[in-house]
């Protein structure tokens, strides 16, 4: 076992990954994924902890036999929390589009804080983490009263791995309504509902909580010194390396089932709580201006085949077919329209359905980038990095700024990395992606058309 590796395990809306990373150069050596499923049984839909746990014990293992693991990091989607009554989980992980979480939005909606004490915008279901924990509060009110402290997602598997509780910014930051960016501090409905006790002490995003627990180390076969790092959300993890890296302004594109852009150096004074615009906190305690839609889920939605060509995308263009958002209701600038369609839809083949999906998340996206006065170049990473014409189609319609590809296909696995082992200095590198240049005009009055389209909010 020559090669010295770094393991990220990564848990998204959709999928569960667990990546090996070459701690020399940065290459991801092994990469293992299966779908993050959640369960509709007992009190209410929740994560399958059970099952992410033995699938992670059984990716170290396979990865152990063939690598050296020094260390372990974790990156998670946001919203997301455990609750604990000493050493167990005394309610179900809540998965946050659960809508009975709505039951008690009126009154929650009178003791959250206004958005310009946390950037965080009131969203549906439990997309506000304090949402959640209010719901839990008020309709578990028995089972709740016994929980001894709340572990944001990825704190709470840096602790199953380490044994040891922290808080961190970043999940506490991410349009939770817990934290006030200001002040670095939490929020005042933390105090006000009593829940600070529950909340361990805050340690630095991807800081050394402590070597792998020396039983499940046994258990598992990999070096006892191998070290946990405290994990980082998802979102915050894609801007690590370009934070390292770049001067602002930059802008980054972050996606799968979210798209979520960050406008790093944008005027804070930009964001709309009504359009779900938001400031997250970085992993150096930084606001940062983001706004959201749920871009990879209304891409499945509305594709046909699993690719399309550019000259599918054209004759979507020729055809005049245009989808007004949002197929989806959690979140987004438009999350309380009703998606439609206008031209003759029932025309388009497979691959022309899947164009039209790329074109409209292509529009979506310099839709929000327009929102956040984002200049600058613009760096996508995650899904829409593998797609082609995604990429043209945005450098297409900003011209004026260019569109680089990372060439981190995960998305969010080397900032994770990077930011857990200060020794990698890896590189980062982009391509640039061109345009279509004699489909411009096309696809500008195309644009405008569909932004005459679009619903008032």
């Amino acid at each position: 076992m020559s090669v010295t590796v770094t393991v990220v395990f990564d848990i998204g809306k959709t999928n569960l990954k667990l990546c090996a990373l070459d701690l020399a150069t940065g290459a991801i050596v092994a990469s293992l994924r299966t779908t993050n499923d959640v369960c509709y049984d007992g009190l209410y839909p929740h994560a399958d902890v059970n099952r992410c746990w033995r699938w992670l014990c059984e990716g170290l293992v396979e990865l152990g036999k063939s690598w050296a693991i020094r260390s372990i990091g974790i990156t998670t989607h946001g919203a997301t929390a455990a609750c604990l009554a000493g050493d167990e989980l005394v309610l179900p992980v809540l998965d946050y589009e659960h809508p009975g979480i709505d039951s008690t939005a009126d009154t929650y909606h009178k003791v959250r804080p206004d958005f310009a004490e946390t950037r965080s915008p009131g969203l549906p279901a439990g997309l506000n983490l304090g949402a959640q924990l209010y719901w839990l509060e008020n309709t578990h009110r028995e089972t709740f009263s016994q929980v001894t402290r709340v572990l944001t997602y990825p704190q709470y598997w840096g602790w199953r791995l380490s044994g040891v509780a922290a808080s961190e910014v970043t999940s506490l930051g991410c349009h939770t309504d817990l934290w006030n960016p200001a002040r670095s501090d939490f929020s005042s409905l933390v105090d006000s509902q009593r829940w600070r006790s529950l909340f361990p002490p805050l340690v630095a995003t991807g800081s050394g909580l402590g070597s792998l627990l020396p039983e499940l180390a046994s258990e598992l076969g990999l070096d006892p010194d191998c070290v946990v790092y405290n994990g980082i959300h998802d979102s915050n993890a894609s801007l690590v390396p370009h934070l390292l890296k770049l001067d602002a302004p930059f802008g980054v594109v972050s996606s799968g089932t979210w798209a979520v852009i960050a406008g790093v150096g944008a005027p804070l004074n930009s964001l709309d709580q009504n359009a779900d615009m938001l400031a997250n906190v970085n992993a150096f305690g930084d606001p940062v201006p983001c706004i959201r839609f749920m871009g990879g889920r209304e891409w499945e939605t509305l594709r046909g085949s699993p690719e399309c060509s550019w000259q599918d995308v054209v004759d979507v263009l020729q055809l005049q077919v245009y989808a007004i958002p949002s197929f989806v209701d959690q979140g987004g600038p438009f999350q309380n329209q009703q998606g439609r369609f206008t031209g003759p839809v029932q025309r388009l083949n497979e691959t022309q359905k899947t164009a039209l999906a790329t074109l409209y998340v292509a529009l979506m996206t310099d839709y929000c980038l327009e929102r956040l006065q984002q200049r600058g170049d613009i760096i996508v990473e995650g899904a829409f990095a593998a797609s082609d014409c995604f990429l043209t189609a945005l450098s297409t319609l900003r011209p004026h700024q260019a569109v680089l590809k990372s060439t981190d296909a995960t998305g969010t696995t080397m900032g994770t990395a990077m930011l857990s082992n200060p020794e990698a200095h890896w590189d980062m590198t982009y391509e640039k992606q061109p345009g279509s240049p004699d489909r411009v005009t096309e696809l500008l009055a195309y644009r405008d058309h569909w932004v005459q389209l679009l619903p008032s909010v």
